[in-house]
């Protein structure tokens, strides 16, 4: 996967200010960060999306997603944390290496969500969640 930016930097062979490492993960600084100690968590192993993570992928990313994110308060002591993934260019995936990202946050720092919602009615809501329910 020469040609993934995370792939290289879990090979060592790409620039990165790793915060945390372990034999499944890396935590590494976003080059372009939200704020202050804005780290990307991956898996070293290339999985595109989401979607093709097995349990045992998905448990350790949540795990060196927790470990980072305990380590981020006790450094930086921030207000709160915002905790972010994104699969596919159509929710903003840029790059095809499923990561998540842990964006330290203090009152006042003016960054924003990346969406807004509106109040759903109840009942579109019911319907949506059977849907869901029925796919799994």
């Amino acid at each position: 996967m020469d040609a993934c930016v995370f792939c290289r930097i879990a090979a060592g062979a790409g620039p990165a200010h790793l915060v945390a490492a372990d034999a499944h993960t890396l935590a590494f600084l976003d080059t372009a960060p939200a704020t202050l100690g804005h780290t990307i968590v991956v898996p070293r192993r290339h999985i595109a999306a989401v979607w093709d993570l097995t349990d045992d992928d998905g448990a350790r990313l949540a795990g060196a997603v927790r470990v980072t994110a305990l380590r981020l308060r006790a450094a930086l002591e921030p207000d709160g944390l915002t905790i972010t993934h994104s699969t596919g260019a159509a929710a903003g995936q840029e790059v095809p290496h499923v990561h998540v990202h842990l964006v330290p946050r203090w009152y006042g720092d003016n960054v924003r969500a990346p969406w807004s919602g509106a109040p759903a009615d109840h009942a579109d809501l019911a319907a949506i969640a059977e849907h869901i329910r029925g796919a799994g």
